[in-house]
């Protein structure tokens, strides 16, 4: 417990379930027969009423409180910048207690708004066509850590206690950066937590995890949490996904597929993400070979049009293409939307979540470098 610090440097207490909470309490010298209760208490001031210190929690003592205040912590993550796109997208920058940063991004719609959370600390799956597959992997992020991004959106959007009925925020898509089921243990313990009914009483049914394709995850996540899924597919032959999706080297189209159809508890479609690349994987072959490999599964095809970065070999395919691509997907009987980018004029779009101070802290270290070289 006190190995997982909040940014004020105390343990914290975000990400922590009642057992968790119990076992604090007893540190505390809570008696036992009193510590189930508090931690529920504990538990709902946390995770439904969304408090953000000990002094908010006047059901339990003062004295209670005054201990918990010196020793833990409910603090969220610093907040280094929060934006806003000209189309309503919401983006926040955090900041951890070792300093490693994350973005989290709010995408709201008419009637509800989705989450877009991150599960590590850069990426270790080095995607072609995405921006945040350039930054190195640092870390998994914890549990606590995951769930704070959904505690920061809950206080900008000024939805606590939890759940409401007339919320906006009510859908998670854990798509951003990193691989979550390289961070199995972490993103399940967080969703876990965001879906007690107790607590943050996020319906399963409405968040998705999307995957590149960890395939020996795949049914584990599906039996345990029974969210959507969502598959980064991307490329329908092998050889070119080998390119775009590295970890298809390890676990093949074949295999992937093979996992999607054992998924248990689909409440659901698969969604399938295929990226437009223009002149690399959005040929009529490629649409009708998507076809063919979907065959007798329930799935839909969200199509991406891909969103140029500095420094991409790529291009997004025309929007003539991208509408030749996807008749052929939905004569075939499958939906097949066209993402409309979100957030653009912010860098919070598909595929761009690599923080702008990232960047600048390499500029920083490579300033630093020469700037030592000089004195030499």
């Amino acid at each position: 417990m006190r190995k997982k610090l909040a940014a004020d440097g105390l343990p914290s207490l975000i990400g922590a379930d009642r057992a968790g909470l119990a076992a604090v309490l007893g540190e505390l010298g809570e008696p036992e027969g009193k510590r189930s209760l508090r931690a529920r208490q504990l538990f709902h001031w946390i995770y439904h009423r969304g408090a953000r210190s000990f002094d908010e929690m006047t059901t339990l003592s003062k004295d209670l409180r005054a201990k918990l205040a010196e020793q833990f912590s409910v603090a969220r993550p610093e907040i280094v910048v929060e934006q806003q796109s000209s189309d309503g997208t919401r983006k926040w920058l955090l900041r951890f207690f070792d300093g490693q940063e994350v973005e989290c991004v709010f995408i709201p719609q008419t009637d509800r708004g989705a989450l877009c959370v991150s599960t590590q600390v850069g990426c270790t799956l080095t995607c072609k066509f995405c921006h945040t597959g350039t930054m190195p992997l640092v870390r998994n992020l914890q549990a606590g850590e995951i769930l704070a991004q959904l505690l920061v959106a809950r206080d900008a959007l000024g939805e606590w206690p939890s759940p409401r009925d007339d919320r906006l925020f009510t859908n998670i898509v854990v798509m951003g950066m990193g691989e979550p089921l390289f961070n199995y243990d972490g993103i399940a313990a967080a969703m876990k937590l965001a879906t007690d009914g107790d607590g943050i009483g996020m319906s399963r049914h409405k968040i998705t995890l999307s995957t590149s394709g960890v395939v020996p995850r795949i049914v584990q996540w599906g039996e345990e949490l029974g969210t959507g899924l969502a598959i980064s597919l991307h490329a329908v032959r092998d050889d070119l996904r080998d390119e775009l999706v590295p970890v298809n080297r390890k676990w093949k189209i074949a295999e992937l597929l093979d996992a999607c159809r054992a998924y248990p508890h689909r409440n659901k479609p698969i969604t399938f993400e295929y990226v437009m690349l223009a002149g690399v994987n959005d040929s009529d072959a490629d649409a009708r070979e998507l076809v063919r490999l979907l065959q007798g599964m329930p799935a839909k095809v969200n199509l991406i049009p891909f969103n140029p970065w500095p420094g991409t070999i790529y291009q997004c395919s025309s929007n003539n293409r991208i509408r030749a691509f996807a008749q052929i997907v939905e004569d075939a009987g499958y939906s097949s939307p066209v993402r409309v980018p979100r957030g653009r004029d912010i860098l919070a779009a598909c595929g761009q979540l690599k923080t702008a101070s990232e960047r600048a802290r390499v500029r920083g270290n490579l300033a630093s470098a020469r700037a030592e070289a000089a004195l030499h």
